[in-house]
């Protein structure tokens, strides 16, 4: 009840991409080795690690080399970077696997692999033994309903932020097929809750819509969670309002539905007043039969229930 009357005054969206705005079943489209580097044994080394993993890119990745009948092996020393990629040995050799920054905290030099990367796809860089070894780029749908549910917030005087671990590149690529102007991509989940604490100090009323684990210190930071239902139990957990189905018009729904709960209220509260108003004096000076008293608290409870019962027919 808190979250949705506080989601009432949200004057601010912030939304992931991954799994908000996107499917969240992204596809590996293209693996691009370096030079000197065997494409299959490049994606058999990567998948083998990203087996480890639970994040929608391992699942790309995998998936692709189950595809192609490759043989995975399994990993040791597995580690996983939170909102940057993965470390690990795979048949004695040490895999890399992640965004720009954990090749860079490893003292590899990612300029080769950022000219293999088209600028506004979602990477994955590759390192073995040290070594800048391939790229793995991955598509991922954004989904029917996210731009016509974008728009409709937008008029309505919302102003969306859209944050993204992905590519500065690839996040104003699709902030620009949706609309969003603001964007912030190359994040990691520190950097998400930082964003929010900021529209926090400038006065704002931030909601934020989010799926994954790397979400979940976000989401409990905002003044309204709202958690994808398709997504990671943590973000379920740190949310205040789930939405079920995972799709944005249920963000749009939540909107309105908070919207109409707390006009509702206030309609039912003046009905409740009016009958009090009439009924007590009434009853007081002895001009109401106490039958139609009982008559008319009866009403007075019908009345609000029934106006109550009309959000079940709100629409978005």
């Amino acid at each position: 009840a808190a979250a949705l009357e506080r989601l009432r005054a949200a004057d601010t969206l912030v939304v992931v991409k991954t799994g908000t705005l996107s499917e969240g079943r992204p596809r590996l489209d293209a693996v691009r080795a370096a030079p000197g580097q065997d494409e299959a044994e490049l994606l058999r080394l990567a998948a083998s690690l990203e087996r480890a993993s639970e994040h929608p890119l391992a699942a790309a990745v995998a998936g692709e080399a189950r595809r192609r009948s490759l043989a995975l092996s399994e990993p040791s020393d597995f580690r996983s970077v939170a909102g940057r990629g993965l470390l690990g040995t795979v048949d004695g050799r040490r895999i890399a696997v992640g965004n720009e920054a954990l090749l860079k905290e490893a003292g590899i030099d990612a300029a080769l692999l950022r000219a293999l990367a088209p600028e506004a796809a979602t990477a994955l860089f590759v390192a073995i033994d040290g070594a800048p070894a391939g790229v793995l780029t991955a598509a991922d749908p954004i989904k029917p309903s996210a731009a016509g549910s974008i728009a409709r917030l937008k008029e309505a005087g919302v102003r969306i932020v859209m944050l993204t671990g992905d590519s500065a590149e690839a996040a104003r690529a699709v902030g620009g097929r949706l609309g969003i102007a603001e964007v912030h991509g190359g994040l990691l989940p520190a950097d998400k809750e930082r964003i929010i604490a900021e529209l926090q100090r400038e006065g704002r009323v931030v909601a934020m819509a989010g799926d994954g684990v790397n979400d979940a210190p976000a989401l409990a930071r905002a003044d309204v969670g709202l958690a994808m239902g398709t997504g990671a139990d943590v973000a379920l957990e740190s949310a205040g309002i789930t939405i079920m189905n995972g799709d944005l018009r249920g963000v749009l729904r939540a909107f309105a539905l908070s919207r109409a709960t707390l006009r509702n209220i206030k309609q039912n509260l003046f009905f409740a007043f009016v009958y009090n108003a009439l009924g007590v004096p009434a009853a007081a000076l002895g001009l109401l039969n106490p039958m139609f008293a009982a008559l008319a608290m009866t009403l007075s409870s019908v009345s609000v229930i029934g106006n109550a019962l009309r959000l079940r027919r709100q629409a978005l």
